[in-house]
């Protein structure tokens, strides 16, 4: 690093040491759950992008609304002589935080290597053949054919320096299901708002303002320094929230909502998440290696999965668990994404009766037993929604073993094909289904299908969602996208649980709105003494 930076991040530690609750410039931010890592490309999971988006950028961001403005690219749009072409206008005189020089180079690079077979990101670059330099400042994306949203695709694709990956050895992308620990996993060097200063997984990450940042005037920019604190207890979380411990919290349990919004000095504001949380079942191998049914899969059955599809009463995990804090859903699709509809999200009935019927006519009216996968430091009370299922299942005979795991050791077994019963949730920050159908529903292949734990395969469903990025006719694709649906929801792919509510709880200090990504843009907020 340059020796300005050296010297910012000495100012910042001692200002850590002394820094005091008074300090308006300081925010103590929590959450449940740490970033999976800092390498950029390596995971595409929500709390990990929200840290990454503090001190990385990509070409186009999504503001605090959900609007897609201008990042590292200034302009961008489809070619007029080349239908297959992308072209786009980075901004000039940025620069990374060890000071080295923004340009094209590192943007091919980054491309490149999120398009690596070891890379989160991929399948949101299926489509592309050639990423090329055109100049210092222009970047240009060659695709299999028109794709009409490629824009869409890259509000969470990072930049890396490609000077800095080569010096230190990260020029591949974290293998993180295989245990890998690399530079980039715990250093970064971006050209985002914040500077790394100090980072202990799972513990403490601090950071602090790049005051050489290029958008140092255009945003509010009025917090100095950051200390992330991920604090996965629910009733130690609040607690250090109501102490003054922490200023500002993004998942305030439903059953303390009341409690935070009523204390002096306090505020709770609340916004609907694009994601959907939902049941994975592996329906694709012959025999599953955590039931006790051998020789066969009972998850194979559609009539049993669509029994586990009606044993789940939303209604009333959305009143008990959820304290009304949570939407019924009946497709993996939040309602901001386009290809929704009510008709697909309707809720199906809650029916033990059916469900037991449905149970016996595929053999197993004696039921079954199955490991069931959670995470306990993801979503808002994930693990609380899993025992409420557990109990659920059982009145149909399905006998549920609950393991709970945090969601850095939970996550690999969905991608590693280690699960044969779990809980996802999926935000869709392209609005757009085919982010959904290229991860959880195309085959799992080294393009495609990294989240797709279900193990289904359809090879001509496949050739219909690698369709969707190259049709131009809008009215075509969102037919294409609607029959695509349509075998999704026939063959009980997932079983949707609800879509997420957001509830974010602060001091009266902090002023911001709810990102419907549950990602917070700290250069858009503001702090009053």
């Amino acid at each position: 690093m340059s020796l300005k930076t050296l010297k910012a991040i000495l100012l910042t530690s001692s200002l850590v040491i002394g820094m005091g609750a008074a300090n308006a410039q300081t925010l103590k931010w929590a959450r449940a759950g740490d970033s999976l890592t800092l390498d950029p490309h390596a995971q595409n999971e929500g709390p990990t992008s929200a840290l990454a988006h503090q001190i990385s950028e990509p070409l186009i961001i999504r503001d605090m609304t959900g609007k897609p403005v201008p990042a590292l690219a200034t302009e961008w749009g489809p070619s007029e002589s080349d239908p297959n072409v992308w072209w786009f206008k980075l901004r000039e005189g940025v620069k990374f935080h060890d000071g080295a020089e923004f340009d094209s180079e590192d943007v091919v690079f980054s491309f490149n290597r999120a398009m690596s077979e070891e890379s989160n990101f991929k399948e949101l670059l299926s489509s592309v053949v050639e990423v090329r330099a055109n100049g210092k400042y222009g970047f240009e994306i060659v695709t299999n054919g028109p794709n009409p949203i490629m824009d869409s695709n890259l509000t969470n694709l990072f930049i890396m320096d490609k000077g800095w990956a080569e010096a230190n050895n990260a020029v591949k992308v974290q293998d993180v299901e295989g245990g890998e620990d690399t530079f980039a996993a715990r250093n970064a060097n971006g050209t985002g708002p914040f500077i790394l200063v100090s980072r202990e997984p799972d513990a403490k990450t601090v950071l602090t303002r790049n005051d050489n940042y290029w958008g140092i005037d255009e945003f509010p920019m009025e917090i100095k320094d950051i200390i992330y604190t991920p604090i996965q207890n629910q009733a130690t979380r609040v607690a250090a929230l109501l102490s003054g411990e922490v200023d500002f919290i993004q998942d305030v349990p439903v059953q303390d909502l009341a409690r935070v919004g009523e204390t002096k000095g306090l505020k709770v504001i609340t916004a609907p998440q694009n994601r959907v949380i939902f049941f994975g079942m592996n329906q694709g191998d012959a025999d599953l290696e955590t039931d006790n049914v051998e020789g066969k899969n009972p998850f194979a059955d559609l009539r049993v999965r669509q029994a586990v599809n009606i044993a789940i009463d939303r209604e009333a995990i959305k009143k008990v668990v959820m304290r009304d804090q949570s939407v019924p859903a009946g497709m993996i699709s939040p309602p901001f994404v386009n290809g929704w509809t009510a008709e697909l999200d309707a809720v199906p009935a809650y029916d033990v009766e059916k469900a037991k019927g449905l149970m016996a006519d595929a053999g197993y009216g004696d039921g079954f037993s199955i490991r069931l996968n959670c995470p306990n430091d993801r979503y808002i009370n994930d693990e609380a929604i899993c025992q409420a299922s557990v109990g659920m299942l059982a009145k149909i005979g399905i006998d549920v073993q609950l393991e709970a795991l945090p969601k850095a050791q939970h996550f690999p077994l969905i991608g590693g094909l280690q699960t044969d019963f779990y809980m996802l949730g999926w935000g869709v920050p392209t609005y757009d289904s085919e982010y959904i159908f290229n991860f959880l529903v195309h085959t799992k292949g080294e393009k495609f299908g990294s989240w797709n734990g279900v193990r289904f395969s359809d090879p001509d469903l496949d050739v219909k969602i690698q369709g969707l990025a190259s049709e131009t006719n809008l009215e075509k694709r969102n037919q294409m996208i609607a029959d695509i649906w349509e075998v999704v929801q026939r063959e009980q792919l997932y079983i949707p649980i609800h879509h997420q509510v957001l509830n974010w709880g602060m001091a009266d200090k902090v002023d911001t709105i709810v990102s419907p990504e549950d990602t917070p843009m700290f250069k858009y907020f503001k702090l009053s003494e």
